[in-house]
């Protein structure tokens, strides 16, 4: 017997872009598939995919539909705990094949999918840019909290690449967000929000040579670094290859250079400067994905 199946293609994502913590993210072509089957019992969800089911019935149709069974299967080359976003690939492939799948019965619209996904995230980055592709610039609506995010989409030129340095290495994002200091220093914050509004400026007028020195971040990245070995000396080697800059996605581990020419050369540098230290990793080179989740 056959049940309705749907199949959800994710992109990977990176976040903050150096200084933007919690409000830049971007979308990159490596992909994650969540297929999500009706059954006629279906074994027990756990860990995120049953908090994401609980959510969903709960949160998103406020008890309105009656619960139903399914099965997950998650396919697709986005590693776990690197700061490429797969916590939101395996919660956005849920919710969108949840919701795909009662739509007859209660229809939600995919705007109501999102913001339950940055809800369970804990912060819109990731989420927005995962969702609609291309950059992501979000920001909180009012002074509370529970207001909201409102955000911009930006598509991504071609011409742009992204060097990804990701090592063997796994980090919780849990342990890196712990490591945050409660305050920084007005002259940090100011030179933070400075490069994170013209990395948006840049991105939005497509004046990819002017995101050259613009990455550079005090307020997560100095704190962070010591859970990568040769982190300051691998970004160097990526600046010093030509890189227009770099920087920690995410939580990490993953380290990012972007650049409009020096592929090759950035890759070499970036990996040499891991084997230095002897930091297992591979590199993989993306382009920007413009497209965001769709039903495949």
């Amino acid at each position: 017997m056959s049940f309705p199946r749907v199949s959800v293609r994710v992109p990977c994502s990176t976040s903050n872009l150096g200084p933007g913590f919690d409000c830049l993210g971007l979308a990159l072509q490596l992909y994650n598939t969540v297929t999500v089957t009706r059954s006629a019992e279906g074994r027990p969800p756990t860990g995120m995919i049953a908090a994401t089911a609980d959510a969903f019935f709960e949160r998103a149709v406020g008890g309105k539909l009656k619960r139903f069974p399914f099965d997950v299967k998650i396919a697709g080359e986005i590693p776990v705990s690197r700061g490429l976003g797969s916590s939101v690939t395996v919660r956005l492939g849920v919710l969108l094949g949840l919701a795909e799948l009662a739509r007859e019965e209660f229809p939600l619209s995919r705007e109501q999918v999102l913001n339950l996904l940055i809800e369970l995230e804990g912060h819109p980055d990731n989420a927005v840019a995962s969702f609609h592709g291309g950059l992501a610039v979000c920001a909180h609506v009012a002074a509370d909290p529970d207001a909201g995010f409102s955000y911009t989409r930006v598509p991504v030129g071609a011409e742009l690449s992204f060097v990804a340095l990701i090592p063997e290495l796994k980090l919780s994002t849990d342990l890196a967000r712990g490591l945050l200091p409660k305050e920084v220093s007005l002259a940090h914050a100011v030179e933070n929000a400075q490069r994170t509004a013209r990395i948006a400026a840049a991105f939005c007028t497509n004046d990819y040579a002017g995101l050259r020195g613009l990455f550079l971040d005090h307020v997560h990245q100095p704190y962070r670094r010591k859970l990568i070995p040769g982190f300051d000396e691998i970004l160097a080697a990526a600046n010093d290859a030509g890189a227009l800059g770099s920087f920690l996605s995410g939580a990490g581990s993953t380290l990012l250079a972007v650049t409009l020419d020096r592929v090759e050369e950035i890759s070499v540098a970036m990996q040499e400067a891991a084997a230095k230290h002897q930091l297992p990793a591979q590199v993989r080179v993306l382009k920007a994905d413009n497209a965001g989740v769709t039903l495949v």
